[in-house]
């Protein structure tokens, strides 16, 4: 029989719960309890039908068991959560989050205690540990799996083995995905996959991620074996660390663990979700006139180090201007081939222009082989206090940092402190050869996008990365585009140097509103740019920084996409084939209240485009194959 507790209004429970947690439409429930064996364990079933079957959770800790032999001590109060919040990054600007939780403490046999906050919203649950008390609290192992049904599929990607690939730069989140593979498939290695993780059981999609890193936890992954279909969260390799830093969480007072997301649902619902920044924390304080999502020249996608000179910067800052867009990007080597002195004048100059000047470095010191710089000159506090002033003073707006070594706690907390100390002097940023964000963009409103994709540069070194860009690109709005904001680097009409291209212009053309990023890095050249039609040019210059609403459309995670964004009076409305016969899709586009529009999507030829008149309602559309098309309603 359920008691009060004294004045803290929880409930002591002897077993199990007395009844599901539900979302607030109730079309989700989760069931929390203690088993015979006295682990603890959850599932999740969607409108009755079971979608995470009955899976651990819980932690183990030095000297403290918090996974095995427990009993349910006290169940809180069911809480209305609500949280409204602004995002210039992601895919939607005005936010509002809204779930039901409760916490339920569990002890073991020593009395030691640990909390789980446990939250269902009308699209999927999130959960989290709390262990209070004095420390130290250091991590040692995680019981937290998600069980799904024999004839669940899943679409993965692998996590690349710590110290591999160039210059020792795994892990950076740059492999291509196993499509609909039977769940529980083992990884490829046993560094295991990566977030986010998407599954689908029968109608129901799965996403799996964590959010709310801050430096005291590791980055988490799924382990590379799931017999049975039952997935466990996994923790980086040794050498996943900053030099002299820790791997694994560890705090001296309350130990937090990151939210563990799950977004559950139609396809629609995944890719319309905002759950891996709502859990995120609220955004640091940073002055709201210096986030300015945009559109960035850059000479390194197909021109590579030679064109890291002053004067094909000068015409990068030239070209931003003809396309009205809003940065340029000096890339690796800028401190040797162009100089400080000289990246000022460059910074003056595109400042003259209304153009911001983006600024590459190496984050690296010991833990890889790279040799580009500038290097090694942000490795404490006290050099990026240095550098970002210098920075700063020269006028350069923000930077794009490379070659992280990994997802350990300290290598997370470098991650954190950059971000800290960039938003200290007004200097916005971009991580590459980085980890997924997780619900940074959110907390850092200075953090404008992250690489952590096999992005547009890996088609440029080998015809086998450009062979597989249809269904590689196919998958990111489900998976590692759903929640965070990605720098893929799109868009290519013209050649790429050595290489075949394999997509057609309208494929190209629909990446720049399907991807996501803070600020989009477009790849084509002045040379390429000038191949195009004055109206594809016109609807690049036009093209919305940021996003108010979107729309799923139609799509199938790898093969193809139809998204719909909203900024301000105007409707943007992308889609790509990755397939090799042309597709046709009844799309409903009702909401669009018969408005007309302009479609623009491949001619002909494969590096050709036609454009015709269309209107909102419902559309037949034929997409070509490797292609696509983008349709402007205003």
């Amino acid at each position: 029989m359920n008691t009060l507790l004294g004045a803290t209004g929880w409930l002591a429970a002897s077993a199990a719960l007395a009844a599901p947690l539900t979302s607030p439409d109730g079309h989700l429930s989760a069931d929390i309890r203690i088993t015979p064996t006295q682990t603890l364990e959850y599932s999740i079933q969607r409108d009755g039908r079971p979608v995470i079957l009955p899976s651990r959770l819980g932690l183990q800790l030095e000297g403290a068991d918090l996974a095995n032999g427990l009993s349910l001590a006290a169940t809180s109060p069911l809480t209305a959560v609500r949280d409204d919040y602004e995002l210039a990054t992601a895919k939607k600007r005005r936010i509002g989050y809204r779930a039901n939780e409760q916490i339920y403490t569990v002890r073991n046999a020593k009395g030691q205690a640990m909390d789980l906050a446990f939250r269902l919203s009308n699209d999927g649950a999130a959960f989290r540990y709390v262990v209070r008390g004095p420390g130290p609290h250091r991590f040692v192992a995680e019981s937290t799996s998600f069980r799904f049904d024999a004839g669940a599929k899943a679409w993965l990607q692998p996590m690349s083995v710590a110290q591999t690939g160039f210059a020792n730069t795994n892990p950076s989140y740059e492999e291509h995905y196993q499509r609909e593979i039977a769940a529980g498939t083992p990884a490829p290695s046993n560094a295991g996959w990566v977030f986010p993780a998407l599954f689908r059981s029968g109608d129901t999609w799965v996403a799996l991620t964590e959010t709310n890193m801050d430096g005291s936890w590791h980055a988490s992954r799924l382990q590379a074996g799931a017999e049975g279909g039952v997935y466990k969260l996994g923790v980086p390799m040794a050498p996943e660390v900053f030099p002299g830093g820790g791997l694994l969480a560890e705090s001296r007072g309350t130990l937090t663990s990151p939210w563990r997301v799950i977004a559950v649902g139609s396809l629609a619902t995944l890719v319309e979700s905002t759950l891996g920044t709502d859990l995120a924390a609220p955004a640091i304080p940073f002055d709201a006139a210096l986030v300015k999502p945009g559109h960035a020249s850059w000479s390194w996608a197909l021109l590579k180090d030679d064109a890291t000179v002053f004067d094909v910067q000068k015409k990068f800052i030239d070209y931003a201007v003809d396309m009205h867009w809003d940065y340029t990007l000096v890339d690796a080597d800028w401190d040797r081939r162009i100089g400080y002195e000289k990246m000022g004048e460059l910074a003056r100059y595109a400042a003259s222009k209304n153009i911001g000047l983006l600024a590459w470095y190496n984050s690296s010191g010991a833990w890889n082989k790279t040799e580009m710089s500038p290097k090694s000159k942000l490795l404490t506090h006290e050099q990026r206090v240095a550098e970002f002033a210098r920075l700063a003073k020269m006028g350069v707006k923000g930077v794009k940092i490379d070659f992280f070594g990994g997802d350990g706690r300290s290598m997370i907390q470098y991650y954190v402190d950059i971000l800290n100390d960039a938003a200290a002097a007004g200097l916005l940023v971009n991580f590459h050869g980085a980890t997924l964000p997780r619900g940074w963009s959110r907390t850092y409103p200075n953090l404008m996008t992250t690489e952590a994709i096999r992005g547009l540069e890996f088609t440029t070194f080998d015809q086998k990365d450009e062979d597989a860009v249809p269904p590689h690109a196919a998958m990111l709005p489900f998976t590692r585009n759903l929640f965070d904001p990605m720098d893929f680097t799109p868009m290519v009409f013209g050649d790429i140097p050595k290489i075949r291209r394999v997509t057609r212009n309208g494929f190209e053309l629909a990446e720049s509103v399907l991807f996501l990023s803070g600020i989009q890095h477009f790849a084509e050249t002045p040379e390429g740019m000038a191949t195009a039609p004055a109206y594809i040019k016109d609807f690049l210059r036009e093209l919305p920084r940021s996003w108010d609403e979107t729309r799923f459309i139609d799509g199938y995670p790898g093969r193809h996409a139809v998204i719909a964004r909203k900024s301000g009076n105007a409707w943007y409305v992308a889609g790509f084939n990755a397939g090799n016969a042309d597709i046709t899709l009844d799309l409903d586009l009702g909401f669009l209240n018969g408005r007309e529009g302009q479609l623009m999507t491949d001619g002909a030829g494969e590096r050709s485009f036609t454009q015709a008149a269309v209107r909102g309602g419902r559309q037949r559309v034929t997409i070509k194959a490797r292609g696509g098309f983008a349709a402007v309603f205003k």
